[in-house]
């Protein structure tokens, strides 16, 4: 199998007035193509820094993430953004809609961006998938927490993405909705065959996925299967 995402020795420290404080310590893995990985850990372990080095939305202050093939630290600002725009879907915790666009509208911007072609039946396509076809014209406002979520997935699932980064997608949701996004997600995770790196404090949620990477005070401590 393929490495679609690397870790060789990452280690990310942020500057605290006089002092240095260390996020991630020299964490390594690989995530083969297909995977479901769960990252999980306590409060402040370093799992979102971890999602976001992975994503190239940062970057590492020594160590190397290797995404699709490419070696994030050797691509320019806009390199990783196009790279994102091509291989990478996100779905977060607090939805992050543009306001200003409707649901409809908020899908297809990722795509034209990218400039997948019929964009705009495509996004059609994906909120009837996730339930929203009647909401098309809808705007966030206008939409309750799970259906905010939903219009997220459908755009995050648009390119279509080779990789689906998570970040607590469930954690502004009540668990009864939450438990609908979440059989959504994989849902759409399976027919689209991509590969799922998802972080969550939810244990139960974690188990969901087919591998578990534990985090402890930024070390990696644990590489759960089944």
């Amino acid at each position: 199998m393929v490495s679609i995402v690397s870790a060789v020795r990452l280690s990310k420290q942020v500057a605290t007035g006089s002092t240095s404080l260390t996020i991630l310590d020299d964490v390594s893995f690989d995530i083969e193509e297909g995977e479901t990985v769960a990252v999980v850990g306590a409060s402040g372990s370093g799992k979102t820094t971890l999602l976001g080095l992975l994503a190239g939305l940062d970057l590492a202050t020594s160590g190397t993430v290797h995404l699709v093939g490419q070696d994030l630290a050797r691509l320019d600002e806009d390199g990783r953004a196009a790279l994102r725009g091509g291989a990478v879907g996100f779905v977060f915790q607090s939805f992050q809609l543009l306001p200003a666009l409707t649901a409809l509208e908020n899908v297809m911007l990722p795509m034209e961006l990218a400039g997948v072609s019929q964009a705009r039946a495509l996004a059609a396509r994906l909120l009837e998938r996730v339930g929203l076809g009647e909401r098309k014209t809808h705007y966030p406002r206008q939409l309750s927490g799970g259906e905010q979520q939903r219009v997220a997935i459908a755009r995050a699932f648009g390119g279509p993405p080779r990789v689906l980064f998570a970040d607590e997608p469930t954690g502004n949701l009540d668990s009864a909705t939450g438990r609908e996004i979440t059989d959504l997600m994989f849902d759409l995770n399976r027919e689209r065959r991509t590969t799922l790196v998802l972080v969550t404090h939810d244990e139960d949620l974690s188990h969901r996925c087919g591998r578990r990477l534990r985090l402890a005070a930024g070390k990696l401590v644990a590489d759960e299967r089944g």
